[in-house]
């Protein structure tokens, strides 16, 4: 394998790893929202789910179309972007 293929797999699972972790924040905010029940704790509710459901269709979509490239390297690149953003609107929304 060459040394900048290998970066780059490196580098995305850095990646990786800090989605996760921003993702894991976003957990727990929504956790604590919808835990404490009520009409706030039923909306957060429905708005992951209704959000997941078209995070999921808008991948789908860009898989069919060809959106995400051509290497492996790049479509992971692509798809962590897509999430990342996702994560990023529900940590800022929450945390207001």
């Amino acid at each position: 394998m060459k040394k900048s293929t290998s970066n780059a797999w490196f580098n995305l699972g850095w990646d990786v790893w800090s989605l996760g972790f921003e993702a894991s924040q976003v957990i727990a905010m929504r956790t604590g929202k919808i835990a404490m029940g009520g009409d706030p704790g039923g909306h957060e509710t429905r708005l992951m789910v209704a959000e997941k459901i078209a995070a999921s269709f808008e991948l789908q979509a860009a898989m069919m179309t060809g959106s995400l490239g051509t290497t492996p390297v790049g479509a992971t690149r692509k798809v962590l972007s897509h999430y990342r953003r996702k994560v990023r609107a529900n940590q800022r929304r929450l945390s207001a």
